[in-house]
């Protein structure tokens, strides 16, 4: 197929395919008002202004009409795959129930768990799938995956089959993600270093289904020793690494993660000055989930300022999961960065495109609008990037091509 999109506001984000946007480079659009983007086969082919762009008489015609063109958002952190929902311990949290106490109860984590592990995988491909196609009304054309509601080997196992099917099976493109270290199972609290062994147990069994593995690097959960000996597995079987690091606490995961050379470390609230300098120093991506803040009511949020002055390369991700982010607007997640990091609208969307690229790997073929990447595009309702997170709560997408292939 043939495609040209004309008369477009392009967001580019041109020339940041073999490093991230960071420091004062971090938010730069490379706009081309009124701009043209000519599409072969799922590729771009050129990209330029509308005026100086020869559109060939055999391709197809997509008139932006002024409207704001960009790269396919990419969501980089989210928990897709996972079986029915918690809204019972909503009202438990507004009252200020503490969350072990929500745990006695039968909520929190354990609770997906359980219902994970009764799923069946066509009951977890149904619902993750329904969450799949409002990411793609939302925008997303690329999605990062991870396991984590089974702790044992056949659920985790279950849920990155999903995740693989759904990959093989939509137009989004879905990337899988180990997270079997994501809580300790209640019989191995008074030796968790025994689960640690079943998890390094794990590698070798789920490598064939998933690209990355991820630990939850926290207090109470994986020490960082603990992350080590899991992570240092992981590298001899494959995999690419990422973890969920200084949460609530400052643990020293940001400077693991640089030390072992993980694409990203995500969360980071209690991220520590050496972290981030290491993290500046390592071009280690930090996944920044401000929906998961603002959903649990903290006032608390990542030091995104501290982060650009130190040069640490920043994405955005929705954090979608039952618990404690069960969102899959982008769109909102930008405007909670602007609000409570005080991103600019340029920032917040560089770091679900480009800078999402870069937090998978995948900045080679997407993340920007550039001759060889992907025509994974995105047209909103508006004018200019200040909009979207401006006029919050509601979708702006009005198109999207997925490889040249008009999907919404």
């Amino acid at each position: 197929m043939k495609l040209a999109i004309i008369n477009g506001n392009l967001a580019t984000f041109k020339g940041y395919t073999h490093t991230p946007q960071k420091g004062e480079n971090f938010g730069d659009l490379g706009l081309v008002e009124n701009g043209t983007i000519l599409i072969e086969g799922g590729i771009i082919k050129d990209i330029g202004l509308t005026s100086q762009i020869v559109v060939p008489s055999e391709y197809e015609i997509f008139d932006a009409q002024g409207r704001l063109v960009t790269p396919g958002i990419i969501d980089s952190h989210t928990h897709l795959v996972h079986y029915g929902s918690r809204e019972r311990e909503y009202n438990w949290r507004i009252q200020g129930k503490p969350y072990m106490d929500i745990l006695k109860e039968g909520g929190g984590i354990l609770n997906s768990v359980s219902q994970t592990a009764n799923a069946t995988e066509e009951q977890l491909f149904s619902q993750s799938k329904k969450s799949l196609d409002t990411m793609l009304s939302m925008g997303v054309t690329t999605v990062e995956s991870k396991s984590g509601y089974g702790l044992t080997l056949d659920t985790e196992l279950k849920q990155l089959k999903v995740s693989n099917q759904l990959n093989d099976q939509h137009c989004v493109d879905v990337f899988s993600t180990f997270l079997g270290a994501h809580a300790i199972p209640e019989k191995y609290k008074s030796n968790p270093d025994k689960f640690v062994d079943e998890i390094i147990d794990m590698l070798p069994e789920v490598k064939p289904f998933a690209e990355f593995c991820d630990v939850f690097c926290e207090e109470g959960v994986f020490t960082v020793e603990q992350t080590e000996r899991i992570f240092l597995e992981a590298k001899k079987h494959g995999f690419k690494l990422k973890i969920h690091a200084d949460e609530i606490v400052p643990t020293k995961g940001a400077q693991l993660a640089a030390k072992l050379g993980c694409i990203s470390a995500d969360h980071l609230l209690a991220i520590d000055e050496e972290g981030m300098l290491e993290m500046a120093k390592a071009n280690t991506i930090a996944v920044l989930l401000p929906g998961t803040s603002f959903n649990l009511m903290s006032k608390r949020y990542a030091p995104a300022q501290e982060m650009i002055k130190k040069g640490v390369p920043i994405a955005l991700s929705t954090d979608y999961n039952p618990g404690s982010c069960p969102t899959e607007n982008p769109q909102l997640i930008m405007t909670l960065a602007c609000l409570n990091m005080k991103l600019t609208p340029a920032q917040a969307l560089a770091a679900f495109t480009i800078n999402g690229a870069h937090s998978l790997n995948l900045a080679g073929d997407r993340g920007s609008l550039e001759i060889g990447k992907l025509a994974d595009i995105v047209i909103f309702d508006c004018t200019n990037v200040d909009y979207i997170p401006y006029h919050f709560g509601i979708n702006h997408v009005t198109d999207v091509f997925k490889r040249g292939k008009k999907v919404v």
